[in-house]
């Protein structure tokens, strides 16, 4: 009995452990109106300037909301926005969002010019990337994290980046870049990645992910 005791005790505990971490996407979509002037109601920000955040998985997100408060993800454009968010403040953000439907933007045709001068077709350069990367310069394929359609992987973490603006991903992998951005892990998976791209090809990758669904 002794034994079954103390089975049904760490069982309830795992369960309440896992009950608190849900996030409650109702309660969620009360804490973000205040984000509606950047991201909109629904997550789909209309701009550029600021990521769509509809879809992109609550883990993923959860992490993010939780690297801007820290400052480990220093954004300008947040400060004092999560002043005061509880970490379950966060999750249940995070679980509005990643319940909304993505709005695509779509791909545009573009030519982009290499360190050899020579002009090529943007969208095919960013494809060969997205499925092949690169390996003389150690960059790996996209897909294996974010999935050949761009959907990202929810559970692992992966944020879908199909749909996303074009500009924001550029934006990011040119932050990786520099280091301005470094939340990527202590394996520094996207410090490592976007450091043997160019700026054109950051620039096709970027659009032609813009493309997938």
């Amino acid at each position: 009995m002794k034994t079954l005791y103390s089975l049904t005790v760490v069982f309830l505990a795992l369960f309440a452990s896992a009950v608190h971490a849900a996030g409650d996407a109702n309660r969620g979509k009360d804490l973000v109106a205040a984000c509606v002037a950047c991201h909109a109601d629904d997550g789909n920000s209309p701009s550029d300037m600021f990521p769509k955040l509809a879809g992109l998985g609550e883990n993923y997100l959860f992490k993010q909301l939780q690297d801007i408060q820290s400052q480990q993800r220093p954004v300008p454009e947040m400060a004092g926005q999560l002043n005061g968010k509880t970490v379950q403040d966060l999750r249940d953000m995070a679980a509005f969002y990643a319940g909304q439907t993505l709005q695509l933007s779509g791909a545009s045709a573009l030519e982009v010019k290499l360190n050899s001068g020579n002009m090529v077709d943007g969208l095919a350069l960013g494809e060969d990337l997205y499925r092949a990367g690169n390996p003389e310069y150690g960059v790996p394929a996209c897909t294996g994290c974010h999935s050949p359609r761009g959907l990202g992987n929810a559970p692992a973490s992966y944020p879908r980046l199909g749909g996303q603006h074009a500009a924001y991903i550029e934006k990011q992998l040119k932050a990786f870049r520099s280091g301005d951005r470094v939340n990527d892990g202590e394996a520094m998976t996207m410090r490592s990645i976007s450091r043997g791209l160019s700026d054109a090809e950051i620039k096709a990758l970027s659009a032609y992910v813009a493309g997938l669904n």
